[in-house]
């Protein structure tokens, strides 16, 4: 078996904002195995900035992974477990190598039949007026559930959007996430909290940055609105502190991004822990190109979560890779019709 990798930078429509920044491109990494006849291909989605694995070796990583291949997937998961972005493009090139063709990595009745995944419409942050045309565009998109990035312009600003919203629609029609990526400060996220909930909000992912758990344990006594933690799972690698983490904080919500918690079998053991809890849990992409959404959606689907997911976020680029992941409706589905593009692996490899 040979192993490669490549670099693509996906490139913006336009630039999209949370409380971290601006964003105009995102970087990502394929892995590419070839054996005979066969191909797979798995995308390493590191998210600069936030990814544990953003480190100036993250390439020397890839390559050491590529030299190794032969070491089979179970005894490279380990020796790469503070890489999760690497992790999953390896889980992926592995099922892409074994499956009947090379993006067909999970078969279900989503890429077979075109059963649909409920997912929300993200609205990410910029001026007011862009956040208007923004949840007019998911309203008639046909959406009933949005998320709103908050926690970058002027919050009384966030709470009139959020009212515009709830004037028009009740929590019966539209449901509404916000999502703060730990733009509050600890000293005052229970009072903005309270403000937030009188809008009947589903809940507000990472209203603090991670790491604080004291704080987060106290909020999730105190807040109206339930909690969701995301960037709090980065970095948290075995399984025990992971149990240690969720029984300390008690969240109503964790969210899994593959690419940041080391893959399906990271996810699958916050999922195993989070349930033994009875905490609730949905899956969000980390802005990886259709390759790594197209095995996340996937792979969603068999977990039979009725929740909205995060998984709307293929259209954001205009270098993206033409697939058969298309939205409609508040829904993303597999369209057998459509063919992804052709030569993809082929190209990447030149």
């Amino acid at each position: 078996m040979e192993a490669l990798y490549k670099k693509h930078v996906l490139n913006f429509k336009r630039p999209s904002g949370t409380s971290r920044g601006i964003m105009t491109d995102k970087e990502t990494w394929f892995l590419i195995l070839k054996d005979e006849n066969k191909f797979g291909i798995g995308e390493c989605g590191i998210l600069r900035g936030l990814s544990i694995d953003d480190k100036p070796d993250y390439e020397q990583k890839l390559r050491w992974t590529c030299e190794n291949i032969s070491m089979g997937i179970d005894k490279l998961l380990p020796e790469l477990i503070e890489f999760p972005s690497i992790q999953f493009g390896l889980e992926q090139a592995f099922l892409s190598l074994k499956a009947a063709t090379p993006y067909n990595l999970f078969a279900s009745e989503f890429n077979q039949n075109e059963s649909p995944i409920a997912i929300n419409g993200l609205v990410w942050m910029g001026d007011e007026s862009f956040m208007h045309e923004q949840i007019e565009e998911k309203l008639v998109g046909g959406f009933n559930c949005i998320k709103m990035k908050v926690g970058a312009i002027d919050f009384e600003k966030e709470l009139k959007l959020l009212s515009s919203i709830r004037t028009r629609y009740n929590s019966e029609v539209i449901e509404l996430r916000v999502d703060a990526n730990g733009a509050f400060d600890k000293d005052n996220a229970l009072s903005k909290l309270k403000q937030l909930s009188q809008f009947d909000l589903h809940s507000i992912e990472q209203p603090i940055k991670p790491k604080q758990w004291e704080v987060m344990q106290e909020l999730c006594k105190q807040s109206p609105l339930p909690i969701a933690l995301d960037e709090e799972l980065i970095g948290v690698f075995e399984k025990t502190e992971k149990q240690k983490l969720l029984e300390f904080v008690n969240p109503q919500y964790i969210i899994l991004k593959p690419s940041l918690i080391g893959g399906f079998r990271g996810a699958e053991e916050w999922i195993e822990i989070a349930e033994e809890l009875k905490i609730g849990w949905w899956v969000t992409s980390a802005l990886e190109s259709n390759v790594g959404l197209n095995a996340i959606a996937q792979w969603t689907y068999t977990l039979k979560s009725s929740m909205p997911q995060g998984l709307g976020t293929g259209s954001l680029f205009t270098n993206n890779f033409d697939s058969p992941l298309q939205v409609a409706e508040g829904q993303l589905i597999y369209r057998n019709d459509l063919s992804w593009q052709p030569n993809l692996i082929e190209d990447l490899c030149i």
